[in-house]
C-alpha cells in the first residue's frame, strides 16, 4: 500500500518532505521495497518533533507488522515494528507479564521509542531501550539482519538506539518480568530547597518519580510517586513538606484529570499506573512542542537552578516541565550512557517561534553540565558541541557505514546532527 498524501508529525509543527509513504503488509514486502527505493526512512507513530523520520525519498511505515510472540522460558517477548507500548502492555499483562517501565504516553510505537532512547522514570530504571535483547532489521540491500545482546556483544549496544540509521527494524525482542501492581500518589508544592541535599533521595523515593513545575515560586507544583506494591513500602503521609492530594490531578493545573491514570494510592496493574495518561484517551490534538535535556543526576540541582534563571522567559510559553531520573545504561547513543541522569522535560505551547528562541538559551545555561538532548524532541544544539558529548560517535558512524555504505537511510537530520 502507498500513501502520497502530505504528512505532519503528531504535534503538527513539522511537515515531512518525503514523497510516498510505503506501507508493506509483510517483512518480505518490506524487503522488496527497501531494495527498490534509493532513499528511505522508517516512520513510526510520528511523535518526534523534528525531521528525524523524514527523507528526501520515501518513508516506510511498518504499522501492519503487529505480531507478538511470548517466550516464557527465555522471559522475552518478540513483537513486530507496528506494535505500540499500550497494546503490548495489555497483551503482556493478560498473560501475567510486564516490561520494566513505560513512557508517559503509551501511544508511541515500541521500535520508535527504542530507536530514540525514550524513557520512563525511576533512578533504578534504565530507559526503555535497555530492555532490548534482540532485533531484526533490513539493511540497505534489503537483507534481514539478526542481532542479539548475547551473540553480538561488541556491536549490539550500538545497534539498539540507532536513530533509524542502520536499517529498517522489522521486529524487536524485549526482556520481560512477572506482572506487578503499582499505587500512584500525588503530592503538591515541593520546595526546590529540598532538592539541594536530597535530589537523589527524592528521585529514588518510589519505583517511578516525576516532579512537575512551571518554574515559578522555586517549587514543584506536583510530585507523582509510583510505588510497586510488591516492594511493601506504602506512600508516605508526609513528603518533604508537601500536601498529599485528595483528588486525582492533571499535571497541568486546572485541566480535567479524566485522561490521567488513577492516583490516590489505589493499586492497579503496572500498565495502568506507570504512564501518566490512559491508553483509551488518545492525546489531544498534540498542539504542543516538547524539549528534553539530560544532565548527570549529581549535577541535577545546580542544573535546575540554572534553568530557573530563565523562569520569567520560560513560563509564559510553557505548559509544564517534568523532572525525571533515568538510570545509566551501556547503549552507545543513549543520552544516559554510563551516567545516571536527570531529564529536564519541557512541554511547550504550540508557539514555534518562541520555542525556537528559548531552547538555545536553555541549552546554553545547561552547557556546563554536559547536557545531551532527547533524540526525539526539539533541540537546537550546535552539532559540534553535541558530537563532543557522544563518546561512541565514531564507533556508531562505523556501524552505519557497515550496514548502509551508500547512505540509503541517512537524511538531513542525521547529516546535520552526527556528521
Amino acid at each position: 500500500m502507498t500513501n502520497a498524501a502530505p504528512r505532519t508529525n503528531w504535534a503538527g509543527n513539522y511537515t515531512y518532505n518525503a514523497g510516498d509513504l510505503l506501507i508493506p503488509a509483510s517483512v518480505e514486502e518490506a524487503q522488496e521495497l527497501v531494495r527498490q527505493t534509493p532513499q528511505l526512512r522508517a516512520l513510526g507513530t510520528r511523535h518526534c518533533f523534528h525531521g528525524i523520520a523524514d527523507s528526501d525519498g520515501a518513508q516506510i511505515s511498518l504499522e501492519r507488522l503487529t505480531s507478538i510472540t511470548l517466550d516464557e522460558a527465555a522471559r522475552t517477548v518478540t513483537l513486530g515494528a507496528g506494535v505500540r507500548y499500550g497494546d503490548l502492555a495489555v497483551w503482556l499483562h493478560s498473560r501475567g507479564y510486564a516490561i520494566h517501565n513505560l513512557a508517559s504516553l503509551p501511544h508511541i510505537s515500541v521500535v520508535g521509542g527504542v530507536m530514540t532512547a525514550t524513557h520512563g522514570s525511576g533512578l533504578r530504571n534504565r530507559n526503555l531501550a535497555a530492555a532490548v535483547v534482540g532485533l531484526e532489521m533490513l539493511n540497505a540491500n534489503g537483507d534481514l539482519v539478526t542481532l542479539t545482546r548475547d551473540a553480538n556483544p561488541d556491536i549490539f549496544p550500538g545497534a539498539v538506539v540507532s536513530l533509524g540509521a542502520l536499517g529498517i527494524v522489522t521486529s524487536i525482542t524485549l526482556q520481560i518480568e512477572p506482572a506487578f501492581e503499582v499505587a500512584q500518589t500525588v503530592y503538591e508544592n515541593l520546595s526546590f530547597d529540598h532538592l539541594r541535599d536530597n535530589l537523589r533521595t527524592i528521585m529514588d523515593a518510589a519505583y517511578s518519580v516525576s516532579l512537575f513545575t512551571t518554574w515559578q515560586n522555586h517549587r514543584a507544583t506536583q510530585v507523582w510517586l509510583k510505588q510497586r506494591v510488591d516492594d511493601g513500602v506504602a506512600a508516605p503521609a508526609e513528603f518533604y513538606g508537601t500536601t498529599q492530594a485528595t483528588a486525582n490531578l492533571h499535571p497541568l493545573a486546572g485541566h480535567d484529570p479524566v485522561n490521567c491514570t488513577q492516583q490516590l494510592g489505589v493499586p492497579g496493574p503496572w500498565h495502568e499506573r506507570l504512564p501518566h495518561f490512559r491508553m483509551e484517551f488518545t492525546p489531544s490534538s498534540g498542539a504542543e512542542i516538547q524539549t528534553e535535556l539530560f544532565v548527570p543526576i549529581d549535577m541535577g540541582y545546580d542544573a535546575i537552578l540554572a534553568v530557573e534563571t530563565l523562569k520569567d522567559e520560560i513560563t509564559p510559553h510553557l505548559h509544564v516541565t517534568e523532572l525525571r531520573a533515568i538510570a545509566a545504561d551501556d547503549l552507545w547513543m543513549s543520552p544516559n550512557y554510563r551516567r545516571d541522569s536527570l531529564g529536564i522535560h519541557f512541554t511547550w505551547k504550540a508557539e514555534p517561534e518562541a520555542v525556537a528562541h528559548l531552547v538555545p538559551k536553555i541549552e546554553a545555561v545547561l552547557s556546563p553540565f554536559g547536557a545531551i538532548p532527547h533524540w526525539g524532541k526539539f533541540f537546537t544544539m550546535d552539532p559540534r558541541v553535541l558530537q563532543r558529548r557522544l563518546p561512541n560517535l565514531t564507533r556508531f558512524k562505523n556501524l552505519i557505514y557497515h550496514y548502509d555504505p551508500k547512505g540509503k537511510f541517512l537524511n538531513e537530520f542525521l547529516e546535520n546532527t552526527i556528521y
